[in-house]
């Protein structure tokens, strides 16, 4: 019985050295944009909610930004994130989802095909965005997530992506 303790208190701290040697954890926010998975902070994220039956389209907005919804009495800007990163956009489906996020005391929505998880990724799983060959401008990817299960995670840089003072003035008339 003792070596059976004794060998639950080894495994443990085994698993903590191995945590530790993984560097800081970055809590994430996956979701998928065509067939890839990309990632937000999760302290950014607000609520995440279906896709309303109708946006209300903002006029002379650029394609990205496919307007405005009411959400419980608070007019938030939508954009799809498939055009703002220079995807092709897909038909929404059942799965579609507004992710609500706060930059700066900021409220906008970013429409994704799906939400996947929320996953603790450690330094010692991110690589430098800069060896992307993707036709995706790389600003906008801060890394690039290895997880242990295989798949590829981007990292996105919300802030570098969305220039929100500039976006709110100029492309939805507000001042």
């Amino acid at each position: 019985m003792a070596t059976q303790v004794e060998e639950a208190v080894v495994n443990a701290s085994q698993k903590d050295i191995n945590v530790e040697s993984m560097g800081q954890e970055h809590i994430n926010l996956v979701f998928a944009l065509g067939s890839e998975n990309f990632g937000v902070d999760v302290n950014i994220v607000r609520e995440i909610v279906r896709v309303p039956p109708f946006i209300t389209r903002v006029p002379n907005a650029p394609d990205y930004i496919r307007g405005v919804i009411n959400l419980r009495g608070t007019i938030v800007p939508v954009f799809d994130m498939e055009l703002k990163i220079g995807m092709p956009s897909t038909p929404l489906t059942d799965e579609a989802r507004i992710v609500v996020l706060s930059v700066t005391d900021v409220m906008f929505g970013i429409i994704v095909n799906s939400v996947r998880e929320v996953r603790t990724i450690y330094d010692a799983q991110l690589e430098s965005a800069t060896k992307l060959s993707t036709a995706m401008d790389k600003r906008y990817v801060m890394w690039v997530a290895k997880p242990a299960d295989g798949r590829l995670i981007l990292l996105l840089d919300i802030t570098s992506l969305f220039d929100l003072d500039q976006i709110l003035v100029e492309d939805l008339g507000k001042e």
